[in-house]
């Protein structure tokens, strides 16, 4: 349907039709402290050509094709197939909105059932729900199900947990009785388990770590889980980098009750950092805690296959004291692309991806700890993110080979102070080794 501005005459018959003389008495209930009696801050309507030189601008100043990048940090660049871009660009898949009707939505609810089946696959979980808005937002719905769940009032979460997801845990959960108390890391990169006894209490909910963690290294969740389960608190494992499951054992086989993350790796570009997708998977016996909407499987009176939205536990549904959430967008888009991507490189198509992020990462850093003054600040096996420490401050070094045109890393220091040298480096299967020499090249230059 086209968009058609509406006339003065329109807006006239309607203000007449519901009884009211103007457009303020319309919306006298609003208090006149609330209104805005002045236009919108927006600069000045554009023609069609002058929209889209500006737009053609925009996605100019995207840095993946100017610099050579080795940005990680929770937003990958991997390779996505042209068929994900192919399918997922049809009008049928673009344009629907939630599939309240079912009898006219199989196509989208057939979707997201197999993205429901793919997490559960992946993470070891029993159930998956129809996806969340991103990683950090699915980390903080796990904290408050971990809270529904065990009615205890403490959770603890790792520092070495991305520090956007941490703040977003804060956000979400400040007004809500849920306290937040952060385990520190050692020397390893990976979570401090003398720590976490020390803090494990009968109010404690439940721990979130991630694997890898921001560091990139990959935590022991068998050990850490058995900690956790000690004190019957719920073990919540959450995923940045999804392509790590590919050749990480799932976390539900060792001991996670909650997995949590981000699915942007499968198929969503970087973009500005964005958008994500969150994903989210639990133990059977907690499906009635699980957020946000659920497809399901089921047969119609002629004993044909159907799919369904078998539980959505959202306040608009239920009563609002029984929901688990507001959640109000499934990501559908998205999570269509993730499918397609996952369903084009299959099983063994995405352990050969993971294979390469290891075995490249493991390549550079290699070669870049051989430079003269840098070393590797974390001892802990990593998959396709490593630390390194530098001899002098980590933000100049970075803006320094940016002007070279390389995109070394993420400097640590604004979100952890006591790593004031620490560049954190990313090494997915799109690198070459030509480029990884390149790196270790400027680094060698600008360190001298």
């Amino acid at each position: 349907m086209s968009y058609i501005a509406l006339s003065d005459q329109d807006k006239k018959e309607m203000l007449a039709r519901v009884g009211a003389s103007s457009v303020d008495e319309l919306f006298c209930c609003i208090p006149e402290g609330s209104r805005l009696r002045r236009d919108l801050d927006l600069p000045a309507a554009m023609s069609e050509p002058e929209l889209l030189r500006h737009m053609e601008g925009v996605a100019g100043r995207t840095t993946y094709g100017q610099y050579r990048s080795f940005l990680g940090g929770g937003a990958y660049h991997h390779f996505i197939p042209t068929v994900v871009d192919s399918l997922s660009s049809r009008t049928e898949f673009v344009t629907p909105y939630t599939p309240y009707q079912p009898e006219v939505s199989q196509g989208t609810l057939q979707v997201i059932f197999e993205y429901q089946t793919l997490i559960c696959r992946l993470t070891g979980m029993d159930v998956g729900n129809a996806s969340l808005y991103d990683g950090a937002s699915a980390a903080a719905e796990a904290a408050l199900m971990a809270q529904r769940l065990t009615h205890r009032a403490r959770i603890l979460v790792a520092r070495s947990v991305h520090p956007q997801y941490r703040e977003t845990i804060r956000s979400l959960t400040r007004n809500l009785r849920l306290a937040v108390e952060e385990v520190g890391f050692g020397d390893c990169g990976g979570l401090k388990s003398a720590e976490l006894r020390e803090k494990m209490g009968p109010d404690v909910c439940g721990l979130i770590v991630q694997s890898p963690n921001f560091f990139g290294v990959v935590e022991d969740l068998a050990g850490l889980s058995g900690i956790v389960h000690e004190h019957k608190a719920m073990m919540i494992v959450g995923v940045a980098e999804g392509i790590s499951l590919g050749i990480l054992e799932a976390p539900g086989k060792l001991g996670a009750d909650i997995v949590c993350g981000e699915a942007q790796s499968f198929g969503i570009p970087p973009s500005f950092g964005g958008p994500g997708l969150g994903f989210m998977g639990c133990k059977k016996e907690f499906l009635r805690q699980l957020p946000g909407r659920i497809c399901g499987l089921t047969k119609d009176v002629d004993g044909k296959r159907g799919f369904v939205l078998t539980l959505s536990t959202r306040e608009q549904h239920i009563r609002r004291e029984k929901a688990t959430s507001n959640i109000c967008s499934n990501q559908g888009w998205c999570a269509l692309r993730a499918t397609i991507y996952l369903e084009t490189v299959g099983k063994t198509g995405l352990r050969e991806i993971a294979v390469q992020n290891v075995q490249k990462a493991a390549y550079a850093s290699g070669r870049l700890a051989a430079v003269r003054g840098i070393k590797l600040r974390f001892s802990g096996k990593t998959f396709n993110e490593f630390v390194l420490e530098l001899p002098r401050d980590a933000a100049a070094v970075a803006a320094a080979l940016r002007a070279k045109g390389i995109l070394a890393g993420l400097g640590l220091a604004p979100a952890y102070p006591e790593l004031p040298n620490a560049l954190l480096v990313c090494v997915t299967e799109v690198q070459t080794r030509e480029g990884i020499d390149h790196l270790a090249a400027a680094l060698e230059e600008v360190l001298r």
